[in-house]
Order: C-alpha cells, then sequence, then structure tokens
C-alpha cells in the first residue's frame, strides 16, 4: 500500500512539474512573438531610414552639417551685433530724452 501511495505522491508532483513548465512554456512563447514583433517593426524602422539616407554621401553630409554650423555661428554673431547697435541706440534715445 505505501508503495502505491508513494507511486501517486511521485505521480503528483510529476504532474505539478509538468503543468508548471507547460506554463513557462505558454508564457516564453508569448514573450517570444512580442520579441518577434518587435524585432520586425525595428527592422521596417531601419529599412525606412535606409530608404531616406539612400543615394547621401556620408562626406557630404558631414561637410553641409559644417557649413550649417558655420552659418549658425555667422548668424550669432550677427544677432549679437544688431543687440548691440540696439542698446546703443536705446542709450542715445535715453540720453536725448533725459
Amino acid at each position: 500500500m505505501t508503495e502505491i501511495a508513494t507511486m501517486t505522491n511521485d505521480l503528483d508532483r510529476l504532474a505539478e512539474r509538468i503543468e508548471k513548465a507547460a506554463a513557462l512554456l505558454q508564457s516564453q512563447r508569448a514573450e517570444h512573438a512580442l520579441l518577434q514583433a518587435e524585432r520586425d517593426r525595428l527592422a521596417e524602422r531601419v529599412r525606412e531610414l535606409e530608404r531616406t539616407l539612400q543615394g547621401h554621401d556620408p562626406a557630404a553630409m558631414a561637410a553641409e552639417l559644417q557649413a550649417l554650423r558655420r552659418e549658425q555661428k555667422d548668424w550669432q554673431a550677427e544677432r549679437r551685433e544688431v543687440a548691440a547697435r540696439i542698446e546703443a541706440l536705446v542709450r542715445k534715445l535715453e540720453r536725448i530724452e533725459g
């Protein structure tokens, strides 16, 4: 009788382990599906970016970026110059009014 009880207990433990393994497998499959969907979305995004950049020479883009930075510095210098001129005019107006 004890042998049957031991076998039943062993079978119960085995069934429990199988259920846990099945649940884990199902969870892993769901996570795998999510990761595949994310991978596919990212791959499409890479393809879109490649199509956007296709035909653009990286060296030319770097040169254009440098030119834009120089232009930005020029605009900032001009802006500072205009601000200084406005301040000078305001001081002159204050002297005239004062």
